[in-house]
């Protein structure tokens, strides 16, 4: 089998930012949504476009080496992360960088959001790791999110955001929004004590229905 792709790429990414600030996971033009086409290339989003105001023809279609192939505007400026986690897994058709403010919470702090709810591991894979801090737009933000990618389905980003990955924009962004809402949950059981994690051999379950999920 050759790399997952999106079809209708354009659209899917588009529809998908759009709904990433609807549902109060980016602010303003922070964070940024791409997509594997057919033919290798990749749609993302273009960098400082306010998603409110965002049409079609302000995607960018860019190349495997970052090179624009289409678009009139810059694309996003974490373009080297896209790319590092399409480069790493054929299975990933769409990546979503967003910065949603309790796991934001997690990564600030760089503490792991723990498996503590069934739906997680589900669709996550498990306990979300914080990568190793790189600085914003570099290369080494994408080495150190690919580091933590292999058998889950997000990264949180040290001192930044975080990183989600999945067969189509939609995918991503329910992942996205899973994370985020499990580490407001973990956030108010620590509030009451603790978070309980889920048994081991749970989880181990939970991450195999993950794994099939992810490369089927």
């Amino acid at each position: 089998m050759g790399a997952r792709s999106v079809e209708d790429a354009h659209n899917a990414v588009l529809a998908t930012a759009k709904e990433l600030l609807a549902k109060g996971l980016v602010e303003g033009t922070a964070g940024n949504v791409s997509a594997r086409m057919p033919d290798g290339n990749i749609c993302i989003t273009p960098s400082s476009v306010d998603y409110r105001t965002m049409a079609l023809e302000d995607l960018v279609v860019i190349d495997t080496s970052g090179e624009v192939v289409t678009g009139t505007r810059a694309p996003s400026s974490e373009k080297s992360l896209h790319l590092a986690c399409y480069e790493a897994f054929e299975e990933v058709g769409s990546v979503i960088h967003s910065h949603p403010v309790h796991a934001t919470v997690f990564a600030v702090a760089r503490l792991p959001i723990p498996a503590c709810i069934d739906e997680f591991t589900v669709y996550v894979g498990g306990e979300v790791a914080v990568t190793e801090y790189a600085p914003s737009g570099t290369h080494d933000v994408g080495k150190a999110a690919v580091a933590c990618l292999a058998d889950r389905g997000a990264a949180l980003l040290a001192n930044h955001g975080m990183v989600a990955v999945g067969k189509d924009p939609a995918d991503v962004l329910h992942v996205t929004a899973c994370v985020e809402r499990t580490a407001e949950i973990v956030l108010g059981a620590i509030a009451l004590g603790g978070a309980v994690p889920l048994p081991e051999k749970v989880n181990r379950n939970f991450k195999g229905v993950y794994e099939y999920l992810r490369n089927n």
